[in-house]
């Protein structure tokens, strides 16, 4: 048994676990139904009000896990079924209350939706407009803010409650970062899987004998299953079919070393990596898109150079992002052909009753130090500023000045002062994950992670500058 942070993780990669075991078996059609009655035998629930509602959950859960809604271009989908619908008024009036002479929260109340009974505040719902004065002036701190959790957690405001008060994502500002995903409590938001599609590039590769499947791996593997060393997870997956493990951290040497020019080139830039944080510009930020790197993700650069070696490979990208789904169907050239999380790794490993803790360890380096340290905040920019260094370009000739964004928040902050002339950096790293790619919505777990065992895994790296690893694509 695996461990994982939340009932709901288990939930879902028991659902993932379940759909990839049947299309091993090429018995997903035949057996779709028996599937939620696998997963919740009863007769007792264990999480809803019964087991029935349970396997209808489940049911809806499989749909995602076999691609979701085609008409939805999302891959961020809600399952109304499964939303509590969560207490919707924002603010309300707790225990704390006195019911003091002064009513200054009454006072304050540009509605008047808050009226005094005895010896209490209450404030009436259908009058509030949520603008939180009365919060603010309370001197007991008697009224309370509650936000959904899901609200909470999308920091662009792309989610809010529907007239069935469901949760309901706006996809013109939503940008695939998958926050909402595992913050919910009820599990009601979930990314959209390509197992299946996995599946069946190794499956119909005949053995890599008709093409050949490589596996880029994404470089916050450092921080992913704790009970295995990276080799072993190399190892398991050549036995999942696997021809090649690439590590994508090669392909971030290469995206640093042409960034670094193009910064100096253009003396201003926003990074190209997170496909969130691009994906935030466009959409909030149309006026700085023209600063957006020219280069592509880390992911796409080097899919585009084992295609270049092997015109007939197939690519899948192995993470810890939810966006990464949204980015691969959207990149022009198409060098990426699947993307999954580390969460469905984890399945498709089990679901083939492959141990990786007991096999032999592979080997995984085709990356610099630098290359490696992109999974964690403020890697990108140590990068940027080496590539600088290594391409003879002195702090008097050009001098990077990054601000390291660590999380959309601070994202949003730095673009606001960028396009205010206000913002004294010349190079913005963006990543929607607080953390970085460790803190990506699909990992493993999700507990607090040490960014100096990135650095350590770094360390490792056989290739020790940029341009070492960069020689590797040239030869």
């Amino acid at each position: 048994m695996r461990n994982f942070d939340t009932n709901v993780q288990l939930l879902k990669y028991n659902v993932l676990k379940g759909v990839a075991k049947h299309a091993y078996e090429g018995t997903l059609r035949e057996c779709y139904h028996d599937i939620p009655i696998e997963i919740i035998p009863g007769p007792e629930p264990t999480m809803r009000c019964c087991i029935y509602k349970e396997r209808a959950i489940v049911s809806e859960r499989i749909k995602l896990a076999m691609g979701g809604d085609k008409n939805n271009p999302n891959v961020i989908e809600v399952l109304n079924i499964a939303c509590d619908e969560c207490p919707v008024n924002r603010y309300t009036v707790g225990e704390a209350c006195r019911g003091c002479i002064a009513h200054r929260c009454q006072h304050v109340c540009p509605v008047g939706a808050i009226e005094v009974h005895g010896t209490k505040a209450h404030i009436n719902p259908d009058k509030c407009i949520e603008c939180g004065r009365c919060a603010s002036v309370c001197p007991y701190s008697a009224i309370i803010k509650s936000v959904r959790p899901c609200e909470n957690a999308c920091k662009i405001n792309a989610i809010k409650m529907n007239d069935e008060k469901k949760a309901q994502i706006d996809n013109e500002k939503c940008i695939s970062c998958g926050a909402c995903v595992y913050q919910c409590p009820f599990g009601a938001i979930v990314d959209k899987s390509f197992i299946l599609d996995a599946i069946n590039i190794l499956k119909e590769s005949q053995d890599n004998k008709k093409y050949r499947v490589y596996a880029v791996i994404a470089p916050s593997i450092s921080s992913q299953f704790a009970y295995a060393k990276i080799g072993q997870v190399v190892t398991g997956l050549k036995h999942l079919g696997f021809h090649s493990v690439v590590e994508a951290a090669l392909g971030a040497d290469m995206v640093a070393y042409q960034e670094a020019l193009e910064l100096k080139e253009k003396g201003f830039l926003t990074s190209s990596c997170c496909p969130a944080f691009v994906q935030y510009i466009k959409t909030a930020f149309p006026k700085m898109v023209e600063h957006i790197s020219h280069n592509p993700s880390p992911m796409v650069a080097i899919a585009q150079f084992i295609k270049k070696l092997d015109p007939g490979a197939k690519t899948i990208f192995i993470g810890p992002c939810t966006a990464k789904k949204m980015e691969f169907q959207q990149e022009p050239t198409h060098a990426i052909d699947c993307v999954i999380t580390f969460e469905e790794l984890q399945a498709l490993l089990d679901c083939r009753d492959i141990t990786i803790e007991n096999l032999e360890e592979g080997v995984l380096d085709n990356a610099s130090y630098y290359g490696r340290i992109f999974a964690r905040s403020g890697g990108l920019s140590d990068a940027v500023a080496q590539a600088l260094k290594e391409h003879g370009i002195t702090p008097q000739e050009f001098e990077a000045k990054p601000v390291a964004c660590d999380g959309i928040e601070q994202c949003k902050i730095a673009l606001l002062k960028a396009g205010k002339n206000m913002l004294d950096a010349n190079f913005i790293e963006g990543m929607a994950c607080v953390g970085g790619c460790i803190g990506g919505a699909a990992c493993i777990t999700h507990g607090p992670k040490d960014k100096n065992e990135v650095n350590k895994y770094g360390e490792l790296a056989k290739e020790k500058t940029i341009s070492d690893a960069v020689a590797i694509t040239r030869m």
